[in-house]
């Protein structure tokens, strides 16, 4: 179990891994969204005639969205608890998937695919705040680091939605056909899967509030959302969001660079560069399933400095190796290194006694990783149109060492000087009967 955790669950065994799962799905819905509509961009190109500069300005629209949505998360939880805004952003990136579908193929129309990213964009924006608050709150209340394992899930949602539509593809299924297809799954899985997400008060969920009526379930949603600005002047959080910035700005670059850097900065065949990006997203993955246990075992700081010391060592070797061998190991050491900083800062940031601050916490620091998500990547174009890629890397390489040096601010609450509440100033010696198959 994590230390600073809490360590007497008030919820039934039953209960906490039905949250847990509900919360999997959540990721993994989200994960299978995105990669459902990119896989199939090269046929609404065609469809629709757009150039490739054409394409970047309106996937622009998604983005700019995106942005919007990670900014309206909070006050939309405040307003409506985080079951209804979760279940309502997944419901907006559905009808964002029917849009560009039709915007797609059968009514070929730019303006229908932007509004149709637009849509997705923001929902998919405003859900993976909402839904990463719950992941950390359900992750408490298990007493089990599962926020690299929540993580992993969108990333089994990104293969699931790629691998569904190469079939589409090959299958000359119509665009429209899929993704509407896709939305509907979403859409019924999202409804299906917060019934089983708490209803809590502090997150202003409204009959939460009906239910147990205390003094923080009765203040109106506009103070909750006030208090919750107020975290942005805590210092030790914002160090947590230097740790996530530099671990976000490391994947999201990787995700959109990796394999023109190992083809034009290296000079390898493309189909080698697009298996150089394969082995990045399987290391990642692989470590986010693996690494919770280790989390639990050796605490978050002793984690994140061994794992941005990795990820320096790795881009080091990928910007500046010559022999392949030397690329591939680095490619590997990169998506470790790079693999656990977002899940475990959101771990950290919600690591406070009140739950209505947590989530105001964890909403924070995932506004600052995703948007580092989101702007990587193209200031890293930028640098290498001017400089190389290779040599545009180098600033990843300087972010993630920030990164390593912020660590100490994610330390558990119960290793802190003047920590009480009887909870361990070492790892945790197992968890509670309650989640202890969780």
């Amino acid at each position: 179990m994590t230390p600073g955790h809490t360590t007497h669950p008030t919820r039934a065994r039953r209960e906490l891994l039905s949250w847990r799962n509900a919360v999997f799905a959540i990721f993994f819905l989200s994960g299978l969204s995105l990669a459902s509509w990119v896989a199939r961009l090269p046929e609404v190109r065609d469809e629709t005639g757009l150039s490739t500069q054409g394409v970047g300005l309106v996937i622009l629209s998604g983005s700019i969205a995106s942005v919007l949505g990670l900014i309206a998360a909070p006050p939309l939880m405040a307003r409506f608890g985080a079951r209804a805004g979760m279940a309502g952003a997944l419901i907006a990136v559905s009808l964002g998937l029917v849009f560009i579908g039709f915007g797609g193929s059968l009514l070929p129309s730019i303006p229908l695919i932007a509004i149709g990213l637009a849509f997705a964009g923001f929902g998919n924006g405003a859900v993976d705040v909402m839904m990463n608050v719950e992941g950390a709150e359900a992750e408490r209340e298990i007493s089990r680091t599962l926020m690299p394992l929540m993580h992993a899930f969108f990333s089994f949602g990104t293969v699931a939605g790629a691998g569904i539509a190469a079939a589409a593809a090959a299958l000359a299924v119509p665009v429209a056909v899929h993704l509407s297809a896709i939305a509907a799954v979403i859409a019924i899985g999202a409804i299906v899967s917060v019934r089983f997400v708490p209803k809590r008060s502090e997150l202003g969920d409204p009959s939460a509030a009906d239910e147990r009526a205390d003094a923080a379930s009765a203040r109106p949603w506009t103070e909750r959302f006030r208090d919750g600005l107020r975290v942005w002047g805590d210092v030790r959080l914002l160090l947590i969001g230097v740790i996530m910035l530099g671990m976000s700005f490391a994947e999201g670059s990787a995700n959109d660079w990796l394999t023109l850097a190992a083809v034009d900065g290296h000079g390898l065949d493309p189909a080698v560069g697009a298996a150089i990006f394969t082995v990045f997203a399987v290391s990642m993955t692989t470590a986010r399933v693996l690494g919770g246990p280790l989390v639990d075992r050796f605490g978050r700081v002793a984690t994140l400095r061994v794992l941005a010391a990795t990820g320096v060592v790795g881009l080091s070797l990928f910007i500046f190796g010559t022999e392949m061998w030397v690329i591939v190991i680095g490619t590997i050491m990169w998506g470790v290194g790079a693999s656990m900083g977002f899940p475990v800062g959101m771990s950290a940031a919600a690591d406070v006694p009140d739950r209505a601050q947590a989530a105001a916490r964890v909403s924070a620091v995932a506004i600052i990783g995703y948007c580092a998500f989101l702007v990587g990547p193209p200031f890293i174009g930028f640098l290498g149109e001017h400089f190389g890629l290779l040599n545009a890397l180098l600033v990843i390489l300087a972010l993630m060492v920030m990164a390593g040096l912020a660590a100490p601010a994610a330390r558990e609450r119960s290793r802190m000087p003047g920590a009480t509440g009887g909870e361990s100033d070492g790892p945790a010696n197992g968890s509670a009967a309650a989640a202890s198959d969780a």
